[in-house]
């Protein structure tokens, strides 16, 4: 350290020359050169304990990098750089918290690496199934610096053009300049539609915990109890399940929507502190989410009793479509048409203009703020033949009105798994008016 005595006199030169006033210079002259060093560092690994329970096996985890990187090998792509929550979970395990701060996954013909914000510490290290890299909050962008440092000169990078947003893909090119990027998310989303058997366990596993938010609702449901105290009682009671069932695991994300009278005509509306009223329409909307699985129970139910005639003709209507739904999900249909017959049900009975959205969807890595498989809906305009091992939902909705005979949301909502001849209901809660008038 040469340098140590010039630049010490420069500190000191404007203080007394003492050996009282040249401690704390010394001790500020050192501070100086570690806040530098401090922030020099832009990555680096936090191996702070080891590896948790993962939620899946190895071969599990192996298999659906295996499945990655022949697509990857088939289309001549070097690295992908996912960015999804979706994407970044089911190859790692790993399910990020944004807040605001990006998050990846890399994998390469021979590694698997996320990148995680330093504020999370060593948890990401613990979760993922393969390595973790931490970048600093100490220099702006350093989160693409390491991911440069990891896709190194890949020439093919593969990006999920439906999450990456264009201030992010300016800075991927900047990161990567000698790099040409390519769309995985709709190859990724075909992956993931098709469902494993550890999957599918798990799926059961939570469509059995949402029937049991659905009896912890219907217990909670009275005259003047409000929809966020039932809401609350149903969530409650599926947290506690999952923690029983899953002990190793994360509990994040479980939610319950429990809408009544005009509230109901929404499927996505939030709880309020509306207080239930002798005759209301309720929605009741359980979403148990396990290790970032999701599934749901949703239906439609009156307190204390059905308040007119047409109330209970359009619940009725609903509950056949429900019912002629679950019979046409099976191996070999196509979404489209299974969407079409169904159309032809509410034609029937005047009530296709009062439907708001599509019969069904695929399960898995998802939840309201990510995953979405778009490609697995039973809508009009999707094409998509079911195939065994996918997980999709029955889910017909109307809405009628304010001020129309028989105003509210009426929907059902079951998840099968569709196998080799048939599909498997795996949801258990009763619907309809013979099970869901509740009087408390």
């Amino acid at each position: 350290m040469k340098y140590l005595p010039t630049k010490m006199f420069l500190l000191a030169k404007n203080v007394c020359i003492s050996r009282r006033t040249l401690v704390p210079v010394f001790q500020r002259f050192l501070s100086l050169n570690a806040l530098s060093d401090h922030k020099e560092v832009r990555a680096l690994e936090c191996h702070n304990g080891g590896k948790v329970k993962p939620t899946f096996s190895s071969q599990e985890m192996q298999l659906r990098l295996d499945t990655i990187r022949r697509h990857m090998e088939t289309n001549g792509i070097d690295a992908c750089v996912f960015t999804s929550y979706h994407n970044i979970h089911y190859y790692s395990d790993f399910l990020y918290c944004y807040f605001g701060r990006p998050y990846a996954l890399i994998v390469t013909p021979s590694k698997t690496t996320s990148v995680s914000a330093g504020i999370d510490y060593g948890q990401p290290w613990r979760r993922t199934f393969g390595e973790n890299i931490v970048y600093t909050d100490w220099k702006r962008d350093n989160y693409y610096h390491a991911v440069q440092q990891l896709v190194g000169d890949a020439k093919t990078v593969g990006l999920e053009y439906d999450w990456v947003h264009l201030d992010s893909y300016r800075k991927f090119t900047d990161a990567l300049p000698n790099a040409k990027f390519v769309d995985v998310s709709q190859s990724t989303m075909k992956m993931r539609m098709i469902k494993s058997p550890e999957e599918i366990e798990l799926i059961k596993q939570g469509a059995r915990i949402a029937d049991l938010g659905g009896e912890a609702v219907v217990k909670a449901i009275k005259e003047g109890a409000s929809e966020h105290e039932i809401a609350l009682a149903s969530t409650n009671a599926m947290v506690r399940e999952i923690a029983d069932t899953y002990p190793h695991s994360e509990i994040r994300d479980t939610w319950t929507w429990f809408q009544s009278g005009i509230n109901t005509d929404g499927a996505h509306n939030p709880v309020t502190t509306r207080r239930l009223r002798k005759g209301d329409i309720l929605s009741l909307n359980c979403f148990p989410m396990i290790a970032g699985y999701y599934t749901a129970l949703e239906r439609t139910l009156f307190c204390d009793h059905v308040p007119t005639d047409r109330h209970m003709e359009l619940w009725e209507v609903n509950c056949k479509v429900h019912r002629r739904g679950l019979e046409l999900i099976k191996p070999g249909a196509r979404c489209s048409d299974i969407a079409n017959e169904l159309n032809e049900l509410y034609l029937e009975h005047d009530l296709l203009k009062y439907r708001t959205f599509g019969y069904g969807h695929s399960f898995g890595v998802l939840s309201h703020y990510y995953g979405r498989e778009a490609g697995l809906e039973i809508r009009e305009d999707i094409e998509t033949m079911l195939q065994p091992n996918m997980v999709i939902s029955m889910e017909p909705m109307i809405t009628i009105p304010e001020r129309e005979p028989g105003a509210g949301g009426y929907r059902e909502h079951d998840i099968l798994v569709v196998k080799e001849t048939a599909s498997e209901n795996i949801t258990k809660f009763p619907y309809g008016p013979e099970h869901n008038i509740i009087k408390n």
